[in-house]
């Protein structure tokens, strides 16, 4: 159960249903996760929903972005971000001996370096909250300037996302847990 729960929308005012409706529109007709609690803030749900979408739509691959998502959601278990995003990795293109192996915290084996080279940067930036020049130079002769810029943004605002959903425990849809 969540500790703060997603209010109702008999319970918006008219710019956090303006809001809502924006956030539903680009997330399958819901609002889960912590876009149920920034409605609270509306401002906030709609500078998060915003930049969300300018994540979403960057230069950077979906298939890598997916697979970010999901780094960062296994790092800090949070199990709203991974249920999230695990059918968009998979539809994406992340295989899904991949996406098992990150689910059950072992070493994924890649076939392709970029995708290598996402899981290792993410890996590196979450346990050392540094990336070593060598990471850089190698994210760099991978992505390029501009996709490595958007990368480590999203790492940032996806690393945001699971705090707010651990800290409200925002539920699964059925209760689920997806990760162990």
């Amino acid at each position: 159960m969540a500790r703060i729960a997603a209010l109702e929308k008999d319970q918006l005012g008219p710019y956090q249903m303006q809001i809502h409706d924006e956030i539903a529109g680009a997330r399958s007709g819901a609002v889960r996760g912590p876009f149920a609690i920034w409605l609270r803030l509306p401002e906030l749900a709609d500078k998060a929903n915003q930049f969300g979408n300018v994540m979403r739509r960057g230069r950077l691959d979906r298939r890598l972005f997916e697979l970010m998502v999901l780094v960062v959601a296994r790092h800090w278990s949070a199990q709203y971000e991974w249920y999230a995003h695990e059918r968009n990795a998979l539809a994406a293109g992340i295989s899904p001996e991949i996406v098992e192996a990150i689910r059950s915290r072992r070493l994924p084996e890649f076939e392709r370096g970029d995708e290598k080279q996402i899981y290792e940067l993410v890996t590196e930036l979450h346990e050392t909250r540094r990336l070593a020049q060598a990471s850089y130079d190698r994210a760099l002769a991978v992505l390029g300037e501009e996709p490595l810029i958007e990368l480590v943004t999203a790492i940032g605002f996806y690393t945001t996302v699971a705090m707010v959903i651990n800290v409200v425990e925002a539920p699964v849809p059925g209760d689920a847990r997806p990760l162990p």
